[in-house]
Protein backbone atom coordinates (compact mmCIF):
# COMPACT_ATOMS: atom_id res chain seq x y z
CA UNK A 1 0.00 0.00 0.00
CA UNK A 2 2.97 2.36 -0.20
CA UNK A 3 3.09 2.38 -3.54
CA UNK A 4 -0.35 3.06 -3.72
CA UNK A 5 -0.14 6.29 -1.41
CA UNK A 6 2.87 7.50 -3.47
CA UNK A 7 0.37 7.38 -6.41
CA UNK A 8 -1.62 9.78 -4.69
CA UNK A 9 0.74 11.84 -3.73
CA UNK A 10 2.65 12.17 -6.43
CA UNK A 11 0.31 14.41 -8.78
CA UNK A 12 0.13 17.04 -5.90
CA UNK A 13 4.07 17.02 -6.24
CA UNK A 14 4.68 16.61 -9.71
CA UNK A 15 2.24 20.23 -10.52
CA UNK A 16 4.76 21.57 -7.74
CA UNK A 17 8.02 20.34 -9.66
CA UNK A 18 6.20 21.15 -12.86
CA UNK A 19 5.55 24.83 -11.69
CA UNK A 20 9.25 25.25 -10.36
CA UNK A 21 10.39 23.85 -13.38
CA UNK A 22 8.25 26.00 -15.58
CA UNK A 23 9.94 29.29 -13.40
CA UNK A 24 13.54 27.98 -12.69
CA UNK A 25 14.42 25.27 -15.85
CA UNK A 26 15.06 23.12 -13.13
CA UNK A 27 13.26 19.72 -12.34
CA UNK A 28 13.38 18.35 -8.73
CA UNK A 29 12.52 15.00 -9.57
CA UNK A 30 15.52 13.25 -7.97
CA UNK A 31 14.58 15.31 -4.97
CA UNK A 32 11.30 14.16 -4.18
CA UNK A 33 12.36 10.60 -5.51
CA UNK A 34 15.07 10.74 -2.54
CA UNK A 35 12.20 12.29 0.12
CA UNK A 36 10.35 9.24 -1.05
CA UNK A 37 12.92 6.87 -0.16
CA UNK A 38 13.42 8.22 3.31
CA UNK A 39 9.61 8.74 3.93
CA UNK A 40 8.64 5.30 2.83
CA UNK A 41 11.75 3.30 3.72
CA UNK A 42 11.52 4.56 7.25
CA UNK A 43 7.81 3.70 7.57
CA UNK A 44 8.31 0.55 6.29
CA UNK A 45 11.57 -0.53 8.58
CA UNK A 46 14.14 -2.76 7.64
CA UNK A 47 11.88 -5.86 9.15
CA UNK A 48 9.27 -5.22 6.41
CA UNK A 49 11.47 -4.89 3.26
CA UNK A 50 11.85 -0.72 3.84
CA UNK A 51 14.61 -0.44 1.50
CA UNK A 52 12.74 -2.72 -1.22
CA UNK A 53 9.67 -0.54 -0.39
CA UNK A 54 11.83 3.07 -0.58
CA UNK A 55 13.10 2.48 -4.20
CA UNK A 56 9.79 1.24 -5.59
CA UNK A 57 8.18 4.69 -3.53
CA UNK A 58 10.56 6.28 -5.23
CA UNK A 59 10.98 5.05 -8.78
CA UNK A 60 6.54 6.00 -8.44
CA UNK A 61 7.48 9.64 -7.79
CA UNK A 62 10.38 10.30 -9.90
CA UNK A 63 8.79 9.04 -12.89
CA UNK A 64 5.68 11.08 -12.34
CA UNK A 65 6.99 14.54 -11.09
CA UNK A 66 9.82 14.31 -13.79
CA UNK A 67 7.05 13.33 -16.50
CA UNK A 68 5.20 16.88 -15.46
CA UNK A 69 8.16 18.67 -15.56
CA UNK A 70 9.53 17.45 -19.28
CA UNK A 71 5.65 18.39 -20.28
CA UNK A 72 6.41 21.43 -18.54
CA UNK A 73 9.58 22.07 -20.91
CA UNK A 74 7.91 21.09 -23.92
CA UNK A 75 4.88 23.61 -23.22
CA UNK A 76 7.53 26.27 -23.00
CA UNK A 77 9.25 24.95 -26.24
CA UNK A 78 5.87 24.83 -27.96
CA UNK A 79 4.59 28.56 -27.14
CA UNK A 80 7.94 29.73 -29.01
CA UNK A 81 7.29 27.91 -31.78
CA UNK A 82 3.91 28.61 -31.57
CA UNK A 83 2.68 24.95 -31.78
CA UNK A 84 -0.56 23.86 -30.58
CA UNK A 85 -0.95 23.05 -26.35
CA UNK A 86 -3.07 20.48 -27.57
CA UNK A 87 -1.27 18.69 -29.69
CA UNK A 88 1.66 18.71 -27.53
CA UNK A 89 -0.61 17.29 -24.75
CA UNK A 90 -1.86 14.37 -26.70
CA UNK A 91 1.52 13.64 -28.42
CA UNK A 92 3.15 13.54 -24.31
CA UNK A 93 0.49 10.72 -23.91
CA UNK A 94 1.60 8.81 -26.78
CA UNK A 95 5.05 8.86 -25.77
CA UNK A 96 4.55 7.97 -22.12
CA UNK A 97 2.01 4.97 -23.55
CA UNK A 98 4.98 3.64 -25.59
CA UNK A 99 7.67 4.53 -23.37
CA UNK A 100 5.63 1.95 -21.04
CA UNK A 101 6.49 -1.06 -23.85
CA UNK A 102 10.24 0.33 -25.07
CA UNK A 103 11.68 1.33 -21.62
CA UNK A 104 11.66 -2.50 -20.44
CA UNK A 105 12.25 -3.68 -23.74
CA UNK A 106 15.39 -1.74 -23.65
CA UNK A 107 16.17 -2.76 -20.08
CA UNK A 108 15.70 -6.47 -20.77
CA UNK A 109 17.98 -5.75 -23.98
CA UNK A 110 20.55 -4.49 -21.49
CA UNK A 111 19.91 -7.43 -18.85
CA UNK A 112 20.29 -9.80 -21.28
CA UNK A 113 23.16 -8.59 -23.32
CA UNK A 114 25.67 -7.24 -20.45
CA UNK A 115 26.23 -7.73 -16.64
CA UNK A 116 24.32 -4.36 -16.10
CA UNK A 117 25.42 -3.43 -12.11
CA UNK A 118 28.61 -5.59 -11.92
CA UNK A 119 31.63 -3.49 -10.63
CA UNK A 120 33.69 -4.50 -13.64
CA UNK A 121 31.09 -4.37 -15.77
CA UNK A 122 31.02 -1.72 -18.77
CA UNK A 123 27.46 -0.37 -17.41
CA UNK A 124 27.94 -0.38 -13.83
CA UNK A 125 24.77 0.96 -13.06
CA UNK A 126 26.33 3.83 -10.62
CA UNK A 127 22.84 5.45 -9.56
CA UNK A 128 21.36 2.48 -8.81
CA UNK A 129 24.06 1.77 -6.62
CA UNK A 130 23.56 5.47 -5.56
CA UNK A 131 20.00 4.92 -4.58
CA UNK A 132 20.67 1.77 -2.81
CA UNK A 133 22.39 3.29 -0.60
CA UNK A 134 20.28 5.70 -0.30
CA UNK A 135 16.99 3.47 0.39
CA UNK A 136 19.53 1.82 3.14
CA UNK A 137 20.32 5.12 5.01
CA UNK A 138 16.70 5.41 5.30
CA UNK A 139 16.34 2.03 6.96
CA UNK A 140 18.88 1.64 9.17
CA UNK A 141 20.45 5.36 9.53
CA UNK A 142 24.45 6.01 9.67
CA UNK A 143 24.97 2.55 10.83
CA UNK A 144 24.25 1.05 7.54
CA UNK A 145 26.58 3.20 5.90
CA UNK A 146 30.24 1.35 5.20
CA UNK A 147 33.11 2.49 7.24
CA UNK A 148 34.30 6.32 7.25
CA UNK A 149 31.51 7.07 4.76
CA UNK A 150 30.04 9.56 6.55
CA UNK A 151 33.22 11.22 7.21
CA UNK A 152 34.12 10.90 3.37
CA UNK A 153 30.91 12.83 2.59
CA UNK A 154 31.83 15.78 4.78
CA UNK A 155 35.16 16.19 3.85
CA UNK A 156 34.34 16.02 0.26
CA UNK A 157 31.17 18.56 0.68
CA UNK A 158 33.38 21.17 2.47
CA UNK A 159 36.66 20.12 -0.42
CA UNK A 160 33.90 21.33 -2.80
CA UNK A 161 32.72 24.48 -1.13
CA UNK A 162 36.30 25.22 -0.50
CA UNK A 163 37.25 24.54 -4.41
CA UNK A 164 34.29 26.67 -5.43
CA UNK A 165 35.09 30.04 -2.86
CA UNK A 166 38.84 29.73 -4.56
CA UNK A 167 37.08 29.78 -8.00
CA UNK A 168 34.29 32.07 -8.09
CA UNK A 169 35.61 34.50 -4.96
CA UNK A 170 38.67 34.09 -3.48
CA UNK A 171 41.38 33.92 -6.88
CA UNK A 172 41.98 36.17 -9.50
CA UNK A 173 40.76 34.87 -12.77
CA UNK A 174 44.21 34.15 -14.49
CA UNK A 175 44.36 31.34 -11.41
CA UNK A 176 40.99 30.34 -11.02
CA UNK A 177 41.20 29.07 -14.39
CA UNK A 178 43.54 26.36 -13.14
CA UNK A 179 40.99 25.28 -9.80
CA UNK A 180 39.01 21.99 -10.87
CA UNK A 181 35.30 22.37 -10.69
CA UNK A 182 34.14 20.25 -8.38
CA UNK A 183 31.09 18.84 -10.30
CA UNK A 184 33.64 17.55 -13.15
CA UNK A 185 35.99 15.98 -10.01
CA UNK A 186 32.47 14.13 -8.93
CA UNK A 187 31.33 12.58 -12.35
CA UNK A 188 33.81 9.77 -12.53
CA UNK A 189 32.74 8.60 -9.48
CA UNK A 190 29.59 8.26 -10.68
CA UNK A 191 29.86 6.81 -14.17
CA UNK A 192 33.45 5.53 -13.41
CA UNK A 193 37.14 6.63 -14.72
CA UNK A 194 36.77 5.25 -18.17
CA UNK A 195 34.20 8.49 -18.49
CA UNK A 196 37.54 10.46 -18.01
CA UNK A 197 39.36 8.97 -21.48
CA UNK A 198 36.33 10.72 -23.41
CA UNK A 199 35.99 13.35 -21.66
CA UNK A 200 39.70 14.67 -22.23
CA UNK A 201 40.24 13.35 -25.64
CA UNK A 202 36.98 15.45 -26.18
CA UNK A 203 38.85 18.72 -24.47
CA UNK A 204 42.40 18.05 -26.36
CA UNK A 205 39.70 18.61 -29.58
CA UNK A 206 38.01 22.03 -28.34
CA UNK A 207 41.62 22.83 -27.46
CA UNK A 208 42.95 22.45 -30.61
CA UNK A 209 39.65 23.89 -32.45
CA UNK A 210 40.20 26.68 -29.84
CA UNK A 211 43.08 27.34 -31.72
CA UNK A 212 42.26 27.14 -34.93
CA UNK A 213 39.20 29.25 -34.77
CA UNK A 214 38.28 30.07 -31.14
CA UNK A 215 34.62 32.11 -32.46
CA UNK A 216 33.84 28.94 -34.15
CA UNK A 217 34.40 27.13 -31.24
CA UNK A 218 32.74 28.72 -28.37
CA UNK A 219 29.61 29.19 -30.94
CA UNK A 220 29.93 25.45 -32.00
CA UNK A 221 31.35 23.20 -29.18
CA UNK A 222 28.05 22.21 -27.10
CA UNK A 223 26.51 21.48 -30.05
CA UNK A 224 29.30 19.18 -31.32
CA UNK A 225 29.75 17.47 -27.54
CA UNK A 226 26.25 16.85 -27.85
CA UNK A 227 26.04 15.02 -31.12
CA UNK A 228 29.01 12.99 -30.35
CA UNK A 229 27.44 11.64 -26.73
CA UNK A 230 24.36 11.12 -28.60
CA UNK A 231 25.91 8.99 -30.80
CA UNK A 232 28.03 7.22 -28.39
CA UNK A 233 25.40 6.76 -26.50
CA UNK A 234 23.17 5.42 -29.60
CA UNK A 235 25.95 2.65 -30.08
CA UNK A 236 24.92 0.60 -27.19
CA UNK A 237 21.92 -0.35 -28.68
CA UNK A 238 23.74 -2.05 -31.92
CA UNK A 239 26.36 -3.65 -28.94
CA UNK A 240 23.88 -5.14 -26.93
CA UNK A 241 22.51 -7.07 -29.99
CA UNK A 242 26.05 -8.14 -31.20
CA UNK A 243 26.37 -9.31 -27.64
CA UNK A 244 23.28 -11.28 -27.23
CA UNK A 245 24.25 -12.85 -30.92
CA UNK A 246 27.55 -13.61 -29.11
CA UNK A 247 29.84 -11.68 -31.83
CA UNK A 248 33.09 -11.52 -30.29
CA UNK A 249 34.67 -8.12 -31.41
CA UNK A 250 37.67 -7.91 -33.46
CA UNK A 251 40.28 -6.21 -31.08
CA UNK A 252 39.98 -5.78 -27.59
CA UNK A 253 41.68 -2.74 -25.22
CA UNK A 254 42.28 -3.07 -21.71
CA UNK A 255 44.33 -0.59 -18.82
CA UNK A 256 46.09 -2.00 -16.17
CA UNK A 257 48.39 -1.03 -13.31
CA UNK A 258 51.86 -1.32 -13.93
CA UNK A 259 52.26 -4.29 -11.30
CA UNK A 260 49.20 -6.56 -13.29
CA UNK A 261 50.90 -5.81 -16.63
CA UNK A 262 54.17 -6.86 -15.22
CA UNK A 263 52.58 -10.58 -14.35
CA UNK A 264 51.14 -10.46 -17.92
CA UNK A 265 54.13 -9.58 -19.81
CA UNK A 266 55.73 -12.26 -17.56
CA UNK A 267 53.51 -15.13 -18.21
CA UNK A 268 53.05 -13.75 -22.26
CA UNK A 269 57.06 -14.32 -22.26
CA UNK A 270 56.86 -18.09 -20.98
Amino acid sequence: YYILVMYLIAPALAFCNSYGCGLTDWSLASTYGKLAIFVVGALAGSSHGGVLAGLAGCGVMMSIVSTASDLMQDFKTGYLTLASPRSMFVSQVAGTAMGCVIAPSVFWLFHKAFDVGSPTSEYQAPYATLYRNISILGVEGLQGLPAHCFQLCCVFFVAAVVLDLLKCRLLPKKWAQFVPIPMALAIPFYVGGYFAVDMCIGSLILYAWERVNKAKARALSRAVASGLICGDGLWTLPASVLSLARVDPPMCMKFLSAATNAQVDKFLAG
